[in-house]
């Protein structure tokens, strides 16, 4: 994930009054970008679907679940693509910086009709283990034995990354992480049958991470000198 800028000139100091001329300058910076932004969203929302016909099956803590299954009566479903590898003690700080807000946002957006649930490629007795470390408490289901990682681009075969078809966020060729980190957005019709609408995946996901929301406010900004979210540490390691 790209850096943002990081400032670390000492500021200039000025009176209020040339604060304020200076202020509504970039005011009107961010009413474009917000009108902009505006523009895209809808376009966005305007994307065409494409039919799911692959029962897809997860496990999760309780037994075998199908995609189905998670959108728990609800006609649109969010899944977070975390990456836990099979066989890996690895946990994904950058994942984890995004799962840290996922179950404040559930109480709002699962009553928006909204459903939410993380998939990862490791055991569902992998994924329980984390989950009771880090505390969180959203669906999180194996995909173990599906192909669900793979067809949604966030997984890759030892022979796709040999072979330079390991396509991530449509044309960043991988080479040797077996996974990587995505957002997929599902949605079940009317008929019953379910939809694939979205798909984003690497920076797409930035605004995910709140706390770097906040840390774009202020003067030092994401803290980055020594590298792109360098400081990001799982929440129980500070």
């Amino acid at each position: 994930m790209a850096s943002a800028p990081t400032n670390t000139a000492s500021p200039e100091i000025v009176s209020r009054e040339d604060w304020l001329v200076a202020r509504k300058a970039l005011l009107a910076k961010e009413r474009a970008l917000t009108h902009a932004l505006d523009d895209l969203k809808a376009e966005r929302r305007q994307l065409p679907w494409v039919k799911i016909d692959k029962p897809y099956v997860f496990e999760g803590p309780d037994g075998p679940c199908t995609l189905a299954d998670l959108f728990g009566g609800r006609s649109q479903l969010a899944i977070y693509h975390f990456m836990l590898t099979p066989g890996s003690e690895h946990i994904c700080p950058g994942c984890s910086f995004i799962a840290d807000g996922i179950d404040p946002a559930r109480r709002h957006f699962e009553h928006a009709d909204l459903a939410f649930a993380a998939i990862s490629r490791a055991p569902i007795e992998r994924i329980e283990e984390v989950r009771a470390r880090m505390g969180w408490t959203f669906p999180w289901l194996s995909s173990h034995d599906s192909d669900f990682n793979y067809d949604f681009g966030v997984s890759f075969t030892q022979e796709q990354r040999d072979s330079g078809t390991a396509i991530y966020n449509y044309g960043t060729v991988i080479r040797k992480s077996p996974d990587m980190f995505g957002t997929s957005i599902f949605v079940k019709g009317k008929d019953g049958a379910i939809y694939h609408s979205y798909s984003t995946y690497h920076r797409g996901n930035e605004t995910l991470m709140g706390a770097l929301m906040w840390l774009d406010f202020v003067p030092k900004g994401r803290n980055e000198a020594e590298g792109t979210m360098s400081w990001v540490r799982l929440h129980d390691e500070y």
